[in-house]
């Protein structure tokens, strides 16, 4: 497996072309100077601002814990996706703000924010987040209530006479 891994330039001296592997983009490793990634995460109405750092995997939501925030389980679940998918569960600290929406959306905002900051942290694991689908935002909103309508498309009930 060690051997399949090959940097853009293995590739132009296995190739001998550049042309070939013109479309490879190398991705760098982007940190700040405490070694933190950030990343913001959206879905619905919710948009979380994450900072990943190396640590013991504690997550913090808005300065409470990740169990007093995110008091049912499912939506734990949701906010550690990322790192169960890539192998890195209680290997990062997780700061993140969010506002906006529902609990459902935020924890949906977080996991968002997370897999990119991960994928900033080591963009080897872009490609187990991305074939999980954790990269793509989920673009899904409320549809807009339309004039002459009851709703977004309910119609007023009909009356005869």
């Amino acid at each position: 497996m060690a051997e399949q891994k090959a940097t853009l330039q293995d590739l132009k001296e296995i190739t001998g072309d550049a042309a070939v592997v013109e479309g490879a983009v190398e991705r760098k490793r982007v940190v700040d100077a405490q070694g933190r990634s950030y990343a913001t995460g959206k879905r619905k109405d919710a948009v979380a601002r994450v900072w990943i750092k190396p640590g013991s995997g504690k997550v913090t939501v808005n300065d409470r814990d990740q169990e007093v925030y995110f008091a049912r389980p499912t939506l734990r679940l949701i906010v550690d996706q990322p790192f169960q998918v890539t192998n890195r569960a209680k290997q990062y600290d997780v700061i993140a703000t969010v506002s906006g929406g529902g609990l459902s959306g935020q924890a949906g905002a977080v996991k968002h924010g997370i897999s990119i900051a991960l994928q900033l942290a080591e963009p080897e694991l872009r490609g187990a987040l991305k074939s999980a689908g954790f990269l793509t935002r989920d673009s899904r909103v409320v549809e807009r209530k339309k004039y002459g309508k009851a709703k977004a498309r309910r119609s007023f009930q009909f009356s005869k006479r």
